[in-house]
């Protein structure tokens, strides 16, 4: 959440930061009257209580009509501090619950507009051009067939839809991706984490995954745990309720998880094959450091991306997500979109996100530098998210024949294996 008191000094910026993220702004009016009522209420409790302890007083020296008198304001004070106090726990309740629902602020420097008002950064590569080479490129389904690496049939016979088997080479190729960014992320000084899958209310809720992306969250209401659709979730929470030292920062982590995501809202798309899907695995990676430091981490964090996808030799795009598009928690976002040639666009693969003090405030983790204890920033990037790196994969280096030729940077990963070949014709 947001820092109560940059909200009274600086009201007019808050209500800029949710209008230009389609946000209510009228909340921020709420709050200030909730937080208003708090404090005056507490003023008032404050002030009964000290009459309470005065009164106390006067009632033990105090003898005949004085003391009748003085022991009837007793009582009428006793009622008058016990509403005193309702109506602070009320506005408090009142103002805890609208700061929680205000989004995180936006960064000055990020796009404003909706989901198509991003803006492109850099692109790396260049899409193959089939038609000159001689062929129609297969899509990822029909080559995952021919490797015999997907089978969607039977993870919806299993499943569901939006559901799928990675089988044979595939479940090798996923592997071998996985070990393959974490041993990237740990070169680069990560700790290398497997997190849980399923969490309490309060890190889900922390990290900002129950406001607006909650319809898309799988909630199992007899153990009231959710299961995560990142191990940011797990991550951000690893230190919740601590005081870490600033001499400990960066702290940086690699998590692999699986990841469970409903897919509401998404009805009608991408339902062949894997690119949108209710489970997968990734490596996420996590950072803790000072808020002065949160910037340039995140500029780290989309060249971590980038190597990675620079290995796999595949075509890209860096985009900085518009105002609109961003989740709660992000000030600022960028998306990396690998080509995938027969839909003929770029496909979101990894993303980065700055969230500032936003989730740490909300979990109740702080740095203690100087003798001062104060919130930290937290960031988040994928490093690979499989299912969609499979695809780009797949697609960018097909040949005609349904072979696959693997990337120089993952065979090491994948038993030397320098090609794939089908198994079917």
């Amino acid at each position: 959440m947001i820092d109560l008191r940059l909200l009274r000094e600086d009201p007019d910026r808050v209500r800029a930061s949710q209008r230009v993220r389609g946000e209510d702004v009228d909340v921020v009016d709420a709050l200030l009257s909730a937080d208003e009522r708090r404090r005056s209420s507490g003023s008032r409790f404050d002030e009964l209580r000290n009459e309470q302890k005065l009164l106390g007083k006067q009632v033990a020296k105090a003898q005949g009509d004085e003391k009748t008198a003085l022991l009837q304001r007793t009582k009428e004070l006793a009622a008058e501090v016990k509403a005193a106090d309702a109506e602070q726990n009320e506005a408090k309740d009142e103002a805890d619950r609208l700061l929680r629902s205000l989004a995180n602020l936006i960064d000055p420097a990020a796009p404003v507009g909706g989901e198509e008002d991003f803006v492109t950064l850099e692109e790396i590569g260049t899409p193959r051009d089939f038609a000159a080479e001689g062929f129609e490129p297969r899509d990822h389904v029909e080559l995952g067939q021919l490797l015999g690496a997907i089978d969607t049939e039977r993870g919806a016979k299993v499943a569901g839809a939006r559901s799928y088997y990675l089988t044979g080479v595939g479940a090798l190729l996923e592997l071998a991706l996985v070990n393959m960014a974490m041993a990237q992320a740990t070169a680069a000084g990560f700790t290398a984490m497997i997190t849980p899958a399923l969490v309490r209310p309060a890190a889900m809720d922390g990290t900002g995954f129950l406001g607006q992306a909650a319809e898309n969250v799988y909630y199992l209401a007899e153990e009231d745990k959710y299961l995560v659709g990142t191990s940011e979730v797990p991550l951000a929470a690893y230190h919740m309720d601590e005081i870490l030292d600033a001499g400990q920062l960066p702290l940086r982590y690699a998590g692999f998880s699986s990841c469970f995501r409903r897919e509401a809202g998404t009805y009608g798309k991408d339902t062949r094959g894997i690119i949108r899907v209710h489970q997968f695995e990734k490596v996420e990676m996590f950072v803790y450091t000072t808020p002065e430091e949160a910037e340039a981490e995140h500029r780290r964090l989309l060249q971590w991306e980038k190597d990675f996808l620079n290995a796999l030799e595949l075509p890209y795009r860096v985009i900085d997500v518009a105002s609109g598009d961003l989740g709660s928690s992000a000030a600022r976002k960028f998306d990396i979109e690998a080509w995938i040639p027969t839909q003929g666009k770029y496909r979101e693969v990894t993303s980065t996100s700055n969230t500032t003090e936003y989730q740490s405030r909300r979990l109740s983790i702080r740095v203690r530098e100087d003798g001062k204890v104060r919130p930290l920033a937290t960031l988040n990037g994928t490093l690979v998210a499989v299912p969609r790196t499979i695809v780009a994969i797949l697609e960018n280096h097909q040949q005609a024949d349904g072979s696959v030729v693997v990337p120089q940077a993952l065979r090491p990963f994948l038993g030397g294996r320098e090609v794939i070949e089908p198994v079917r014709k």
